[in-house]
This record gives C-alpha cells, sequence and structure tokens, in this order.
C-alpha cells in the first residue's frame, strides 16, 4: 500500500514539474551543429556581388599564365563609387574583389612583391579604394585571394607558402572591417613561375598550411566567414551556375572537405550526417565569363534570369554571389547594372504582399507562453 501511494507521489511530482518547466518557457538544449551569428548574418544577406577584375580584363583572357606585363593594367576611369552604387541599386549587401587572381597579379600595393599595381600605369590601390567606397555607402566589403600564384617563382615550395600567409595578414590589417575571405579551389598546375614555365603540383590539403591561415583570418577579423570548398565559414555549391541543390544541407562532415576537393557532386546537397554547419555559397557570372569581354556586352543575363537564379540559390537555403566583370574603363558595364536592378525591382513586386500578414497562426501543442504559435516568424 505504501508503495502504491509513493509511486503515485512520484508521478504526480513529475507532471508537476514538467508543468512548471512549460510554465516558465525552458527550451531544450539546441541540436547541434547550428549556425554562429555571424554565418547567420552572413546567409540573411541573401544576395552578394562578385568582382574580377586584373590583367585578364585587357589581354582578353580568363586564367592568365603569370607573365602578364603590369602595364597593361591600364584603367582609365576607375570608379569604385560607382560600382558600390550600382550593387545598393540592385539590393546587393556586401561584395568580394579578387585582390589577387591565379595570374598573381595583385590590385593592392602589396610590400612583398612588384608585381601589382604599383608597377602598372594606374599606381593606386584598387583593394582600398573599393574598401573606402564600401565604408562610406554602407556595403560589406570581402577578398579574393588566390592560394595558386602562376607568377611567383617560390610556388610549389615552402617559401610561397610564407609569402602568402604574408600577403594575406596585409589584407587582414589594413582594409578595416572584412566580412568575407574566398579560397578557391582551382590550385595547382601550369604556369610562368619566374619564367620556369612549367607545371607544379601541390598536396592541396597540406600545401597551403590551411589551420594557419585560418588562424590569421580569425586573429583580425574575427567575424570574417571563410569560404573555400569545405569552409570553415561557408562551402561552394560545387557548381558555377548559381544554383544550389533541390535538397541542401548546410551540413559537412568535419575535416572531409578541403579546397580543391575532388568530389564536387557532394557539395551541392552537403552532407545530411554532417557534423559542421557550413551553408553554401552559389556563385555565377553575371555573363559568360568571369573578366570582362567586349563581345559578350549582348551575353548579359537578363533580369528573368536573374530572377530565376535567386529562386534557385536563396530558394533552396543558399547564398546567391554574382559576378560583375568590371570593364576596361574600370566601372560596371550599364547593360549589367540595368539587369541586376530590374531584377531587384521584380523580385520587390513578388514579395510586395506579405501574406501571413493579418494571419492567425494556431498550434496544436506548445513548450509555453514564450514558444507560442503568435512567435512564429518565418
Amino acid at each position: 500500500m505504501r508503495r502504491t501511494a509513493l509511486r503515485r507521489f512520484m508521478a504526480l511530482a513529475a507532471a508537476v514539474a514538467v508543468a512548471g518547466a512549460c510554465g516558465t518557457g525552458r527550451a531544450p538544449q539546441a541540436l547541434a551543429p547550428v549556425p554562429s551569428p555571424a554565418q547567420l548574418a552572413w546567409q540573411q544577406d541573401e544576395v552578394w556581388a562578385f568582382i574580377h577584375f586584373g590583367p585578364n580584363t585587357f589581354s582578353d583572357s580568363e586564367w592568365g599564365y603569370g607573365d602578364a606585363d603590369p602595364a597593361v593594367f591600364n584603367p582609365t576611369a576607375l570608379d569604385c563609387g560607382q560600382w558600390v552604387r550600382t550593387f545598393k541599386a540592385a539590393g546587393i549587401k556586401g561584395v568580394i574583389l579578387t585582390a589577387k587572381h591565379h595570374d598573381g597579379f595583385c590590385l593592392w600595393p602589396s610590400e612583398y612583391t612588384d608585381y601589382s599595381v604599383a608597377a602598372s600605369p594606374y599606381k593606386g590601390d584598387v583593394v582600398g579604394e573599393l574598401a573606402k567606397a564600401c565604408q562610406e555607402q554602407g556595403l560589406k566589403f570581402g577578398v579574393y585571394l588566390s592560394p595558386w600564384d602562376r607568377h611567383q617563382d617560390t610556388y610549389g615550395t615552402p617559401a610561397y607558402t610564407e609569402y602568402y600567409h604574408k600577403q594575406l595578414h596585409e589584407l587582414m590589417t589594413r582594409y578595416g572591417t572584412i566580412s568575407e575571405v574566398w579560397l578557391d579551389g582551382a590550385n595547382g598546375g601550369d604556369g610562368w613561375y619566374g619564367g620556369a614555365k612549367e607545371t607544379r603540383n601541390i598536396d592541396r590539403r597540406t600545401y597551403y598550411d590551411f589551420p594557419k591561415i585560418h588562424s590569421i583570418v580569425k586573429e583580425h577579423q574575427p567575424e570574417a566567414i571563410i569560404f573555400s570548398d569545405g569552409g570553415p565559414g561557408c562551402r561552394w555549391v560545387g557548381n558555377e551556375r548559381g544554383e544550389a541543390s533541390q535538397t541542401n544541407w548546410s551540413l559537412l562532415r568535419d575535416g572531409v572537405v578541403y579546397p580543391g576537393y575532388p568530389h564536387a557532386e557532394e557539395l551541392g546537397p552537403g552532407h545530411p550526417d554532417g557534423d559542421c554547419w557550413i551553408p553554401a555559397e552559389c556563385d555565377v557570372s553575371i555573363r559568360k565569363g568571369w573578366f570582362y569581354h567586349p563581345e559578350e556586352d549582348s551575353q548579359v543575363k537578363s533580369p528573368e534570369q536573374l530572377v530565376e537564379l535567386y529562386y534557385r540559390s536563396v530558394g533552396r537555403n543558399g547564398k546567391l554571389l554574382v559576378n560583375f566583370p568590371v570593364d576596361r574603363e574600370g566601372l560596371i558595364h550599364p547593360i549589367d547594372s540595368a539587369n541586376a536592378c530590374e531584377a531587384r525591382k521584380i523580385l520587390a513586386e513578388a514579395f510586395e504582399n506579405d501574406l501571413l500578414k493579418g494571419a492567425s497562426i494556431k498550434a496544436s501543442e506548445s513548450r509555453g507562453r514564450k514558444f507560442g504559435a503568435r512567435n512564429v516568424t518565418d
């Protein structure tokens, strides 16, 4: 009899405890992994711009061999303010600049090489000018620093790794807040390499010392999102069409994917059993090429195509990164600008009417008042 009474008392106490927990609205621990505040803010931006600009712009090429004369880089009307005004008008929240592409030419006057804007007729600092324009107009700023360098004679040796780390340090410490750092997966192959004109292959997983790279970024730009095939901040989506997979997990398994990872087909859907939160970024150019080519002025993606890319990236749990090839004057072409702005207008009209505004939301169960259905926002 006493045992029965004791069991009833314990059951009643447990029920009271559960009811009390519901009444106070205590939430259970989140199921890991979850996004960091920086990752969440990054994804909420939805659309960023990409800028490819350098000697390739003037030599009508896509991947420079590393031997172009710095004298070819000579924009006659460069205006980073025009770039930023264009992006703001198109509803774009940030921009990433190719500070150094695979050809090794630097768009800032690096103290570690003479292969930069300092040796060109321009002699300015494109990185600095764009960073300033972003700061003045309230746009976020990021940099692309190619690990592969087809110009440097030391590429493939430990000396180049040290050189790369020093250049990364320059970018992380000279230009104010950096919101994203882009590490391209194209690494190793044929190049000029100081006149050697040969093929050099490296171990993509270990050669650049990515832990060191990550530590440099985090020391000086702790909120920056680091992009690569495998993150750690965000990942490549596995194609350059600007499209996420219909099933797109924001997860990857720890330590599996690295820049230059040979199984790009895994990056679209991500890893459903992943233990790291690494969302997908969907890069695509508004034109056929990444750098400017005059013959592509008639091949700019239409506003309707850009809207469809928004739905196929942002609408599939990704972030859209649209490349704008700056022309030889140093400006975003008016066709590119007009189409991007018209795409924004179409999207604004599509989402003008909030279908949930004034709606009554009900739930069959909740965890208490703090977690009631009226708090649903998305």
